[in-house]
């Protein structure tokens, strides 16, 4: 989180005021019910995917309709790595970029999390509905 003064429009709102941090993650070649487990135990909707070798920034979202999908197609959980999903590159955001920018990105690629990077190292996750939450607060403001 950010430790500069309170926004007070929400123009100057950033994803890093509002982005929650990445303290879980998940490598490529875990299994889908490691996934699933790492996100009960946490309390999340999705798990940043990270490269094996630890070089270089996210790789995929891992989220809860992912998991559901798998389990929908009938894949063994215990068996099917995440690797094999064939889940998309993310889009990662700066941490400066507005919550504005940030919801516009959202809806123009249906996503629901951006993964917050500052020179390919993970920062946290921004979801849908802390942007929500932002947006609202300022629209009753």
């Amino acid at each position: 989180m950010s430790s500069s003064p309170a926004p007070t429009s929400l123009q100057e709102v950033t994803v890093g005021d509002v982005l929650r941090p990445a303290t879980t993650t998940v490598e490529t070649d875990a299994h889908l019910a490691s996934a699933a487990y790492l996100m009960k135990r946490s309390g999340d909707s999705a798990l940043v995917v990270m490269p094996e070798d630890g070089v270089g920034g996210p790789v995929a979202v891992l989220t809860d309709a992912h998991i559901s999908q798998a389990v929908a197609d009938g894949r063994d959980l215990e068996e099917t790595r995440i690797h094999q999903l064939g889940l998309p590159r993310p889009s990662c955001v700066d941490p400066a970029m507005s919550v504005v920018e940030a919801a516009e990105r959202m809806l123009a690629e249906r996503l629901d999390h951006l993964p917050v990077v500052d020179d390919e190292r993970l920062l946290g996750l921004v979801d849908l509905a802390a942007v929500c939450r932002i947006l609202l607060r300022h629209a009753d403001g």
